[in-house]
């Protein structure tokens, strides 16, 4: 591939947002991404529908148009997918950054295709819009890893009269145990916390709430799963007794958080809270690499969302465009 201006990893919408500000400015420009256009939201739950309406989650001036008040899972990916193809993004999927390195002309991307095949792509400048979402927190604990655990929820109807084990007190974990609960599962909550989290959709909480309190969920507060085996997991309360809750499958949804292993050789600037020291622009420590939406804020996730993150694609490219307009004006 011959040297473009701009080189976008990850085709969430911030990255989308990103290629289509790049298209808008007459900049050559390549998304790259591992997996499919808008991979996360792919891997949302089935049935998911978003915290926010319609016309926070537009990208490119392109109106979304849903049945409902607040957008699902089917709705954005087709109005994503939809964008992508009347733009006509120049997107390669299932091509992931494996590294990233300064160059003279900007930087050098390696990258792998789906089948194996290395490849390098050459930028004047890169935007990282890589998410979080698949990179699950692991609680570093025996069996984790087995067949009958998942990091991700997809729907309920596996779990038909079956004991399931949800790990977590956020929106994930409780849309899960909600849905797994209506789809005729045995479920119980296992929370290191004393209650669930404030940040969980206002319609949700009082909703799991009332199932706890009833009994139809059951609930182990100031707990900890310490151990997961195949009929049953292991539970440490607060007094720091251990017991055995039978369980079929255990859904571990503890939160998720970026991963820019990928990035290692450039020695990005940290601040305290694991967040990456970046400019107004969203510009990092390493001058021509632009780090947008959730990516860089690692300690504040539940903070950038695809509401604010996409603002953060198009501060991000007008940068851009204004530092290789005056690059090009400079005397040779």
């Amino acid at each position: 591939m011959s040297l473009v201006d701009v080189a976008i990893v990850g085709a969430g919408p911030v990255g989308l947002a990103a290629a289509i500000a790049c298209k808008r400015a007459g900049l050559s420009y390549v998304v790259l991404e591992k997996g499919c256009v808008v991979n996360a939201i792919f891997e949302y739950p089935t049935y998911m529908s978003f915290f926010t309406t319609a016309p926070e989650l537009e990208i490119g001036n392109h109106p979304m148009v849903t049945g409902h008040d607040k957008p699902d899972r089917r709705d954005a990916l087709m109005y994503y997918r939809l964008v992508t193809q009347r733009e006509a993004l120049n997107v390669e999927q299932y091509t992931e950054v494996t590294r990233v390195h300064a160059a003279p002309a900007g930087f050098t991307l390696a990258v792998e295709k789906r089948d194996g095949t290395p490849g390098v792509v050459e930028a004047r400048r890169v935007v990282v819009a890589t998410g979080y979402y698949d990179n699950p927190l692991a609680l570093g604990i025996p069996g984790e890893d087995g067949d009958n655990v998942s990091h991700y929820y997809t729907e309920a109807h596996p779990f038909m009269g079956l004991n399931v084990t949800v790990i977590g007190a956020g929106n994930s974990a409780a849309d899960a145990a909600l849905d797994l609960w209506r789809g005729g599962a045995n479920v119980t909550m296992v929370v290191r916390a004393p209650e669930l989290k404030k940040t969980i959709k206002y319609w949700v909480r009082p909703d799991l709430e009332n199932r706890i309190r009833e009994g139809s969920i059951t609930a182990h507060f100031n707990s900890q799963v310490v151990q997961i085996a195949e009929d049953h997991v292991k539970v440490r309360g607060e007094d720091g007794s251990v017991r055995d809750l039978p369980t079929h499958f255990t859904f571990a949804l503890t939160g998720y958080r970026p991963d820019l292993s990928f990035l290692a050789d450039l020695n990005l600037a940290e601040q305290s809270d694991e967040c990456l020291v970046l400019s107004e622009a969203y510009e990092s420590s390493t001058p021509g690499l632009f780090v947008v939406g959730s990516a860089g804020f690692a300690g504040k996730t539940n903070q950038v969302f695809i509401e604010n993150g996409r603002h953060h694609a198009l501060a991000a490219v007008a940068e851009i465009e204004r530092q290789l307009s005056q690059r090009d004006l400079q005397p040779s």
